[in-house]
């Protein structure tokens, strides 16, 4: 009977692997499957059948994933969705790869480390989650305006669907920052009739759920009388997904106490090794200076700055004048100065003596139709390039949808708009005024002022600047001091409760006093790469001072760190929430990662030091590119969840440390070739010395610190992909999208856990490999972060 029943397992065995392999064309005879005693030859093992099968579906399903992406981009989502993610073919092979992975797991008896086969089940839950949702889950949408009933919403396939009740809208509010124009959040009041009537409200990560049904907020009339309401049905799939996400975390996290795990065994042999090696520090440092001849007329710096003790309502929020003065300037002449002018004096120059800055060639332009349309031979345009007698040399080109360089056209005639903007005092809204609602409305001189202000508010309003203005004409600078108290007393009576806090001012003018990252991200580029080299090159001469060096390295890490912490600390207090909401703040995160990486791992792991300052210098450089660093402003309302910050942290985090996998393997390859090149020049034949046994060591030594690494990288990336998935899920009713910047972030997951199983994958083992591995699988980050961003777009793409 028993065997009986083993003989039925083994044909069930084989024909799924028969149809498996069928799928990719192979043919694979019964012996290699069974355990015939017939057979001459010694049979395959189903151990490594199913292994070999795993490893080449999962591989499979990440290639067909990158083309996902690609082919999303060039024909667009639903094509997509409907011929990759959601074809019958690409879900029958997330099955089988299931399938054959679970049967692996048996066979490699990881029964006996319950902690690791959890981690594993965590996953296979996931998909079961997936599935149910695909299947029995529904999405659609219900447009509701106040009063109107609807008994039923309209499916993603067009399709429409009946509510087991009826709802409408009661009235819908949009909620706007203190004094501006910007969402806070957006609030629909909805009522249900079921057998009773049941009120709730549906606002940004806030749903109201019943009976399965869940509403979130999606949009809204520009008449604030109507909403639209994403919904969704999934009362099995989502319980069934977050059961496996809580099975991740807790196996994830209980992983790196299990005894035998990878981690555990890897750490060991780490701390037996205690061997630690320095490296060396160049500083190069530069100044500048500017030639005073000929320059346009501006006021003196001192009295610019009395400007800066001025609010102004820009960007969506009242922040100080100062903070419009360094990014105006940026965003015209690429940077936060010009010619020894300050920011405020080129915003003030501009303003009250335009005809001399009219004709200063400081506009950036970028493109060479730009350059040919605006008759310019150089880099910088002045304002008088932009007309002709013909008019606005751009206008022609900015019609034309074709263009090859529109976004350059574009970003040209942005600048002269701003420029526009600021020299007739559109731009200059700093005029608080309350109506009788009690709504707080800044004004600029140039707006229409409201019927019902007092005459003596309109007459100050609509002249105070000008006689800032006549006091600037004749240098009565004291005068300009104290027109400008008369305006910021009027701001403090008439803002409200618009106006920011007195400690939130200060904290605003001193972030954009030292808010200045480029030159610290030159000197910990330069320092990085030097002591890089200088490592692998292993000067003899050099062994003493090291010592001094090393420490002297970690000193200044710790300066760099204290003032990134502090500049991200300001940039939380000012904005009011936790900085980590577009590109610029991102990359500030990680290099602050990667200085406190290099602070807590610099004594044990030799290449720690200058792997922090590279990956500091490049993230801080990419952080400053851009015509502007981008701005401060309120988050919007869908980004006003504390699940965000969680998720761009442990996402940060993760990229930093993979980042240094990536290094250690360019620092194993450099040791190589140099042994390689010693050795050749030594003699072919020669006895290998105790340099070689050295350098093999490193390598090795190298190895076990990029897996040490890994395991924390790959569980952070994977915490970070789904904690993604639940604010998702909160904030648009579903966990998963196959956005290209979602799917890029699984595509690395897959890639990097595969360098975790070395167990097996026997290639993994072999150090040289492995780090070859570790450079090449770091194209993936870069593609998920500058890739998705640059190229393949997407809801998640960093503007």
């Amino acid at each position: 009977m028993e065997k009986g029943v083993a003989r039925n397992k083994k044909t069930l065995s084989l024909t799924f692997l028969q149809l498996a392999f069928t799928i990719f064309g192979l043919q694979l005879q019964p012996k290699y499957f069974l355990y015939d005693t017939s057979c001459t030859k010694p049979p395959m093992k189903r151990e490594k059948i199913f292994k070999y099968l795993s490893i080449g579906l999962f591989a499979t399903i990440t290639a067909i994933l990158v083309v996902a992406t690609i082919m999303e981009k060039l024909h667009g989502t639903k094509y997509a969705l409907a011929n990759i993610y959601y074809a019958g073919w690409m879900i029958a092979l997330w099955v089988m790869a299931t399938l054959s992975g679970m049967i692996y797991i048996i066979q490699r008896r990881l029964h006996r480390r319950p902690i690791t086969l959890c981690l594993h089940l965590s996953f296979v839950v996931i998909l079961i989650g997936a599935l149910v949702t695909h299947i029995w889950g529904k999405q659609g949408a219900v447009h509701l305006r106040v009063g109107d009933y609807a008994t039923g919403y309209t499916l993603n396939d067009g399709s429409e669907e009946k509510f087991p009740f009826s709802l409408a809208l009661d009235r819908f509010e949009l909620v706007q920052h203190t004094g501006t124009a910007t969402p806070m959040d957006f609030v629909s009041s909805i009522v249900i009739y079921d057998d009773s009537r049941i009120e709730g409200n549906v606002s940004m990560n806030d749903i109201f759920k019943y009976r399965g049904y869940r509403f979130y907020q999606s949009g809204y009339d520009e008449d604030l009388k109507g909403t639209t309401l994403s919904i969704a049905y999934d009362p099995w799939g989502i319980g069934i997904t977050y059961a496996g996400y809580m099975m991740l975390l807790f196996s994830m996290i209980l992983f790196f106490f299990e005894r035998n795990s990878g981690f555990r065994t890897t750490l060991r042999r780490f701390l037996h090794k205690g061997k630690s090696t320095a490296v060396a520090l160049l500083l190069l440092l530069a100044a500048q200076g500017a030639d005073a001849a000929g320059k346009p007329q501006a006021l003196p710096r001192q009295v610019a700055e009395r400007f800066c003790d001025l609010h102004i309502c820009y960007n969506g929020r009242i922040c100080p004048l100062q903070t419009l003065a360094i990014e105006f300037t940026t965003k015209i002449c690429g940077e936060r100065s010009y010619e020894g002018y300050s920011a405020e004096q080129v915003l003030t120059g501009w303003f009250f003596f335009y005809d001399d800055w009219k004709n200063e060639p400081m506009i950036k332009i970028k493109g060479s139709e730009v350059k040919s349309l605006l008759g310019i031979d150089g880099d910088y345009a002045r304002l008088t390039d932009f007309t002709d007698r013909n008019g606005y040399k751009l206008e022609q080109a900015m019609r034309e949808s074709g263009s090859s360089e529109r976004k350059n056209v574009a970003a040209a005639n942005e600048k002269f708009n701003i420029i526009s903007m600021l020299c007739t005092g559109t731009l200059l809204k700093i005029y608080p005024y309350t109506d009788s609602n009690g709504e707080i409305t800044w004004y600029s001189l140039a707006d229409r002022l409201p019927q019902e202000i007092p005459y003596e508010q309109w007459l100050f309003i609509s002249k105070s600047l000008d006689l800032v203005a006549e006091k600037v004409a004749m240098r009565d600078y004291d005068g300009v001091s104290a027109m400008l108290e008369k305006i910021r007393e009027y701001q403090t009576k008439a803002g409200g409760n618009s106006i920011p806090s007195a400690a939130a001012f200060k904290a605003e003018k001193l972030y954009n006093r030292y808010n200045n990252s480029r030159p610290l991200a030159i000197i910990c580029l330069a320092t990085g790469v030097l002591a890089f080299m200088l490592f692998c090159l292993q000067i003899p001469a050099m062994a003493k001072a090291m010592r001094i060096i090393r420490i002297a390295l970690r000193v200044f890490a710790g300066i760099a760190l204290a003032y990134i912490t502090a500049i991200i600390g300001l940039r939380w207090f000012i904005s009011g929430h936790i900085p980590l909401s577009n590109g610029h703040e991102t990359m500030m995160f990680m290099a602050w990662c990667s200085l406190l990486m290099t602070l807590l791992l610099g004594h044990r792991a030799k290449l720690t030091i200058p792997f922090g300052y590279i990956i500091c210098g490049f993230t801080l450089l990419v952080a400053t590119m851009g015509e502007a660093t981008p701005q401060i402003t309120p988050l919007m309302p869908v980004l006003q969840s504390p699940l965000l910050c969680i998720h761009v942290v442990v996402i940060m985090i993760s990229y930093t440390l993979l980042a240094f996998t990536m290094l250690n393997g360019i620092a194993a390859f450099i040791i190589n070739a140099r042994e390689h090149y010693s050795k050749k020049r030594k003699g072919e034949h020669s006895v290998q010395g105790d340099a070689e046994r050295d350098a093999d060591a490193e390598i090795v030594e190298l190895q076990r610190i990029s897996r040490l690494m890994l395991y924390p990288a790959v569980f952070l990336l994977t915490a970070g992909i789904f904690i993604g998935a639940v604010w998702a899920n909160v904030s648009w009713g579903r966990y998963w999208g196959w956005d290209p910047k979602e799917v890029w972030a699984l595509i690395t997951m897959l890639i990097y856990s595969a360098a975790l199983h070395s167990g097996s994958i026997k290639a993994m083992r072999r150090p040289m490999f492995f780090h070859a591995y570790c450079i090449v699988a770091f194209l993936s980050v870069l593609v998920t972060y500058f890739g998705v961003n640059l190229i393949l777009g997407g809801m998640h793409s960093y503007a």
